[in-house]
């Protein structure tokens, strides 16, 4: 089941951005963004997000985003913000953090988002060996030498690994191993 992320964020520039960083993602429905935070908590209600990436400047207090909803709400940050206010978030996104930290954050904000991809997104033991040998440069038919397999096989483990892990490009896996200790930067060299 994807989560529902409501983007709420006045900066046009800002929205469109995250929206190519997060649209095609199997994570995520994204909601149609709320520019205007008069209107807030009536989106809240008629929409309900299992996420709600805002400006921490938009909010006095995030309690108030909180009552009677059981969504987390991630401080979208891209100006300076003082510590003690992020403490009341549940995760902080900063715009200069990389596509993959920026969705593995929003994945990790919601408790329940995070034992739905334990489950129903756990790479098998095969995936997560073409996925080291991926992350160490290897090509496809390294990778199907190596493991004893066909290099469709390898192209097919792949594309299962980009669909569970919603990250398509090479650089965005390596990170994504690297996050998830499969490998070390030693071995990267």
């Amino acid at each position: 089941m994807k989560q529902r992320l409501l983007i709420v964020e006045p900066s046009e520039v800002i929205v469109e951005g995250l929206k190519a960083i997060l649209e095609g993602q199997v994570r995520f429905k994204l909601l149609e963004p709320e520019m205007n935070v008069d209107r807030l908590m009536e989106r809240i209600v008629a929409t309900h997000p299992d996420i709600v990436l805002i400006n921490p400047t938009l909010v006095n207090q995030v309690s108030k985003l909180r009552d009677n909803n059981s969504m987390a709400v991630v401080a979208l940050v891209y100006q300076y913000v003082e510590r003690e206010t992020l403490k009341n978030y549940d995760a902080v996104v900063d715009v200069r953090d990389s596509r993959p930290v920026i969705i593995d954050t929003l994945s990790q904000a919601s408790p329940g988002e995070s034992q739905m991809l334990s489950s129903n997104y756990e790479l098998t033991k095969r995936e997560t060996a073409v996925l080291v040998q991926l992350a160490q440069g290897k090509t496809n038919k390294e990778i199907a030498d190596a493991l004893s397999v066909s290099v469709h096989t390898v192209i097919s483990h792949r594309k299962n690994i980009t669909h569970k892990t919603g990250i398509k490009s090479v650089a965005g896996l390596t990170v994504y191993a690297m996050l998830n200790n499969l490998i070390d930067e030693s071995s990267l060299l």
